[in-house]
């Protein structure tokens, strides 16, 4: 075996458990979409169950009430993955922002207190969301009896219509900022400070070096993740939203990881609920192979 045959072995063994690991638990699951296929009716065995075919993929657009609830799920996912596309840039300028503090000390607790959300439950969010904004919460406690402000008191987490997509978005920008952003620092720390001091010899400003250094340098990387968050559209996770969700919300609220669970667990529809996300794995790997279709055509270069 050559030198480079060898290297070549060596770093493939280097891999091999991050393989191994990801067959686990990416792969050796699908053999559970096998339930889709059938009536399955715990504790029984799925091949004592009936074999139903594609069943449970009609059952979901049958009668118009469950075409309206697939509509609005579809509409709930599409406007919080919406909003947290919209406002992809935010981590980035969040970066910068950080780049630009000259005490470093400060710079450096204020990364770590925007980052360490990132490590906490949700269900420890909401119980410090519950403790502050509940009816007799500190929130209301002090807009009644210190401030006067008003009389009864507000129900913050009960809130409905469309404004549940805005309040979902800033929890979870609060939560990820701060991580999402440690990313474009490392971008930030690896473009040519020499490009920095020529541009201070030919009299550029602060903005002027972000605007035709700092975020051209950063470009790149926000395009690939810009790209790779398209391509998971329609995974917004579940947990946010399970803590969160109400009886005065539940409609607004309601995305489709959240809806398989609803009607998994919560219903007992095993066998729909792995049709849901059948459905919705496939959608995401369509998105991902036509985003990476348009990295290459536009860009010049693939994500994958």
């Amino acid at each position: 075996m050559n030198a480079r045959k060898k290297q070549g072995f060596i770093k493939f063994m280097m891999i091999t458990p991050f393989l191994v690991l990801v067959f686990i638990f990416a792969y050796l699951p699908l053999h559970g979409w096998l339930y889709s296929l059938y009536d399955y009716r715990p504790p029984f065995a799925l091949f004592d169950c009936d074999f139903v075919g594609l069943k449970w993929f009609s059952e979901l657009f049958t009668t118009p009430a469950k075409r309206m609830l697939i509509l609005e799920i579809l509409t709930n996912t599409f406007a919080m993955s919406g909003l947290g596309i919209l406002f992809s840039w935010l981590p980035m300028a969040f970066a910068i922002l950080l780049s630009e503090i000259g005490n470093r000390y400060f710079k450096r607790i204020v990364q770590t207190l925007t980052t360490l959300p990132n490590f906490i439950s949700w269900v420890l969010v909401y119980s410090m969301a519950f403790s502050i904004l509940n009816s007799d919460g500190l929130a209301n406690t002090v807009a009644i009896n210190v401030l006067g402000l008003y009389e009864s008191p507000k129900l913050f987490l009960q809130t409905n219509g469309r404004g549940v997509w805005l309040v979902m978005w800033l929890w979870g920008t609060w939560k990820t900022l701060g991580w999402s952003a440690i990313m474009y620092i490392a971008g930030i720390a690896s473009i040519d400070q020499e490009q920095y001091e020529a541009a201070y010899v030919d009299g550029a400003k602060r903005f002027q070096t972000i605007w035709h250094i700092t975020i051209p340098g950063l470009l790149p990387t926000y395009f690939v993740l810009l790209l790779l968050n398209i391509a998971n559209f329609l995974n917004n996770g579940m947990e946010q939203y399970y803590v969160f969700q109400n009886a005065f919300n539940k409609q607004y609220i309601q995305v489709l990881d959240l809806y398989v669970y609803n009607i998994g667990l919560g219903a007992g529809s095993y066998s729909l609920a792995t049709a849901v996300s059948i459905m919705k794995s496939l959608v995401s790997l369509t998105l991902l192979f036509t985003v990476n279709s348009m990295s290459k055509f536009i860009r010049g270069d693939s994500i994958i």
